[in-house]
């Protein structure tokens, strides 16, 4: 089976300076669960989901307007077998312009069909990707999971 990461692609009105600090809004969006800063390069933030289970990202770059990279370095997925999954894979969000729109294109990096998780994380990117990030940027209202 070929190796396809998870991709998602957006198209707003809104403009590339817009995106880009929307997508830095971690809390926002995608977890109010959120330990550390997720705003500017080599900011460390702990996402952290009911129980054990987090995330630990590093912002690796982050060209302002253009794109930022988030480096898993930890992980703990209790839900699935190997809880240690996404350590290692990245989440590339890429901004770009299209006329009068901003085009986002989103990759988890190392989120391919042969992984354990990768249809219930399809399901989870496509509610937080293509709906709370694209609702946040658009209306200033994202649905992301509630404090706990």
């Amino acid at each position: 089976m070929e190796n396809k990461n998870y991709n998602a692609t957006l198209e707003v009105s809104q403009s590339a300076s817009e995106v880009f600090k929307s997508i830095n809004q971690v809390t926002k969006w995608w977890t109010e669960n959120l330990e550390g800063s997720s705003e500017k390069q080599d900011d460390v933030f702990k996402l952290l989901w009911g129980g054990e289970s987090f995330v630990t990202c590093k912002i690796v770059e982050s060209v302002p307007d253009k794109k930022v990279i988030w480096l898993v370095t930890d992980c703990y997925l209790g839900w699935i077998k190997d809880k240690h999954e996404w350590t290692n894979t990245k989440m590339s969000f890429e901004i770009s312009t299209n006329g009068n729109a901003t085009q986002l294109n989103f990759t988890h990096i190392g989120l391919v069909p042969e992984v354990e998780c990768y249809n219930d994380c399809v399901k989870g990117w496509d509610q937080y990707i293509k709906g709370s990030l694209l609702k946040f940027i658009t209306e200033g209202s994202g649905q992301p999971q509630k404090k706990q």
